[in-house]
C-alpha cells in the first residue's frame, strides 16, 4: 500500500501522472495547510455541489457526469471531481478511459472533457484504469484533500462533485474540506429498499448544515417508444414520497433509455449523443431546476 508520502511525491513529481509514485523521506504537510490550500484553489468557483447516494447502483455516477455536460451545454463552466476512490467511473462514462492528468506550472491540470468539461479522477492518474487502489480511510480522505488542494481548477461557475455511495470517509473529507458547499443532490432508484438506505444520505445532509437541492429519482420509468406507455420496470416510484417527508423537492424522475447503454459501449457521452432521446430532455429540465434554484435562494425552501 502507498503511504501519505507517496501521495505527496506524486502531485509533485513526475510530469505525468503514474502509479509508480517514489517515496520520499520529508514529513507530510500538515493537513490543515493542505485544506487551506484546497479553499484558496476553489475559491474562484461560484457552486460546488456533491452528488450522494447511500446506495450504490443507482446511477449516481451518471447522474453527475450528465448533469455536468447540461450544464455545460448551457454555456456554464463546468468542472466534476470524481471522488469515488476506489470505483472513479467518471472518465468511463464521459469517454475519457485513455486520458490523463500531467502536471503544469501551476499543479495539476484537469483532462479536457466533452462539451469543455474539467474532469478529476484518480483513474486518470494509474497506468492503466483497471489498477485497484487497495488504500485505508485515512490514506482516501488525504488523497482528496490533495488532489483538491493541487489541481489547478482555475474559473468555474459550477464544481459538481461525484461520491461514492455511503456517508463514510469520502463525504465527510469533502465536507469538511469544501466547508462552503451550496448544495447537495441525493439520487434514489424506485424501490423500497433503495428508499430505507438513501434516507441516510438525506439524513446525513440535513445534519451536517449541507443546503439541499433535492432529490433525483434515476431509472424512474420506461416508456416505450412505439406506444408511448409508460412502465415502472423496478417498482413503485419512491422519489416523491422521500421529498415529502424530508421536506424538499424531486428536482427530476430519469427514465430508463437503452440508448444509455449503447452510449457506453461506444465510448460516448449519452447527452452528446442521444441529445433528443427521453432521458437526455429530463436531464437537461434537471440542469435548469438547479440553476434557478441556486440563482434564486431557494435551496432550502
Amino acid at each position: 500500500m502507498l503511504s501519505q508520502d507517496a501521495i505527496i511525491t506524486a502531485y509533485v513529481g513526475e510530469p505525468y501522472m503514474t502509479q509508480n509514485y517514489s517515496i520520499t523521506s520529508r514529513p507530510p504537510t500538515p493537513i490543515f495547510k493542505i485544506i487551506n490550500e484546497a479553499r484558496e484553489r476553489l475559491n474562484k468557483t461560484k457552486y460546488k455541489i456533491m452528488v450522494l447516494s447511500g446506495k450504490g447502483g443507482v446511477g449516481k455516477t451518471f447522474i453527475s457526469s450528465m448533469l455536468s455536460l447540461a450544464l455545460a451545454e448551457k454555456g456554464y463552466k463546468v468542472a466534476i471531481f470524481d471522488a469515488d476512490i476506489h470505483g472513479s467511473s467518471i472518465p468511463t462514462v464521459l469517454g475519457l478511459e485513455n486520458a490523463r492528468h500531467y502536471a503544469g506550472p501551476y499543479g495539476i491540470e484537469p483532462v479536457p472533457g466533452p462539451l469543455g468539461v474539467k474532469v478529476v479522477a484518480i483513474n486518470m492518474m494509474l497506468d492503466t484504469p483497471d489498477t485497484p487502489i487497495v488504500w485505508r480511510g485515512p490514506l482516501k480522505s488525504r488523497a482528496i484533500t490533495e488532489l483538491l488542494a493541487k489541481v489547478n481548477w482555475g474559473e468555474n461557475d459550477f464544481l459538481i462533485i461525484d461520491l461514492p455511495p455511503g456517508t463514510g470517509d469520502e463525504a465527510i473529507t469533502i465536507m469538511q474540506t469544501i466547508s462552503d458547499l451550496d448544495g447537495s443532490i441525493i439520487v434514489t432508484a424506485p424501490s423500497i429498499l433503495s428508499e430505507v438506505i438513501v434516507a441516510k444520505a438525506i439524513n446525513f445532509v440535513i445534519k451536517n448544515d449541507i443546503p439541499l437541492l433535492g432529490i433525483v429519482e434515476n431509472m424512474s420509468y420506461f416508456k416505450c417508444p412505439k406506444c408511448g406507455s409508460t412502465y415502472q420496470l423496478l417498482g413503485k416510484s419512491t422519489g416523491e414520497e422521500l421529498a415529502k417527508k424530508y421536506n424538499t423537492r424531486l428536482l427530476a424522475r430519469i427514465p430508463l433509455d437503452p440508448y444509455i447503454g449503447e452510449a457506453l459501449d461506444k465510448k460516448k457521452p449519452y447527452l452528446v449523443e442521444y441529445p433528443e432521446e427521453e432521458a437526455a430532455k429530463a436531464l437537461k429540465e434537471l440542469a435548469d431546476k438547479i440553476v434557478e434554484l441556486l440563482a434564486s435562494n431557494k435551496v432550502n425552501e
